[in-house]
């Protein structure tokens, strides 16, 4: 991997330049954010939420998002560039029957103002992984290592919750933290695009592929920093 991005050379690709490149990304991760919404809404606007929740369909989207991730992550080099496609909307469709129960939990307007934060806190983060000349690839260990953390802590946690024991302040630390490692993320994922464009910039199916990765990565990041923010931010219908 290239350590100074002054010494990087794009040649032509099949693809196109590197910012048609990251638009294709950052545009693959936008259709992928609409498709997990419009499934959220009309899970909850045609009452499926409710089958959704109670007849615990839930633990097996969520096993088939961990399978659709994994065939994706391990076998991108032969998968067929549709194919990767195929399965990355599909597991954004599966995501929005995931999160449709955050529409009961939370009123629309929470859920709006978290949206519109997340955004920017997004962006901000995504524009300074595309144009800082600083090299990013260190902050990959640490970020992952910080991603565990909070696993684990929110785990555990959930643990306590169950028992009967309140998390309180903990919970909204968790958030803040999880916040700020997903930001992280954003900008180093960004920064991560021009890797793969210069990588595989001679191959048309890999580069497609390596978008497709891409824009799975940043779709992660940007619904994360939106779920952290509405645990934050937002009202409970129940209040």
């Amino acid at each position: 991997m290239y350590e100074n991005y002054n010494d990087i050379s794009y040649a032509e690709s099949p693809f196109g330049t590197l910012n048609q490149y990251m638009t294709k990304t950052f545009g693959w991760m936008f259709a992928g954010l609409m498709v997990t919404f419009a499934v959220a809404i009309g899970a909850v606007t045609s009452g499926l939420v409710y089958a959704f929740i109670s007849s615990g369909v839930f633990f097996i989207t969520c096993i088939a998002e961990l399978i659709l991730v994994g065939v994706l992550s391990a076998r991108v080099t032969s998968l067929q560039p549709s194919t990767a496609t195929g399965i990355f909307f599909a597991y954004a469709a599966l995501n929005g029957l995931n999160l449709c129960s955050i529409f009961l939990l939370y009123d629309l307007g929470s859920l709006v103002l978290a949206f519109l934060v997340g955004a920017v806190y997004f962006g901000v983060m995504a524009v300074y992984g595309a144009t800082t000349n600083r090299s990013l690839i260190g902050w990959g260990p640490k970020l992952m290592g910080g991603l565990i953390a909070i696993i684990v802590c929110s785990l555990v946690g959930g643990l306590f919750s169950l028992l009967g024991f309140g998390f309180g302040i903990g919970d909204l630390l968790l958030c803040a933290v999880g916040l700020f490692i997903f930001m992280g993320l954003t900008a180093y994922d960004t920064q991560m695009l021009k890797h793969h464009y210069a990588y595989f910039g001679g191959d048309a199916a890999m580069l497609h592929k390596a978008s497709i990765i891409g824009a799975l990565n940043l779709y992660l990041d940007f619904i994360n920093i939106f779920l952290y923010v509405v645990r934050l931010l937002g009202r409970r219908r129940d209040n």
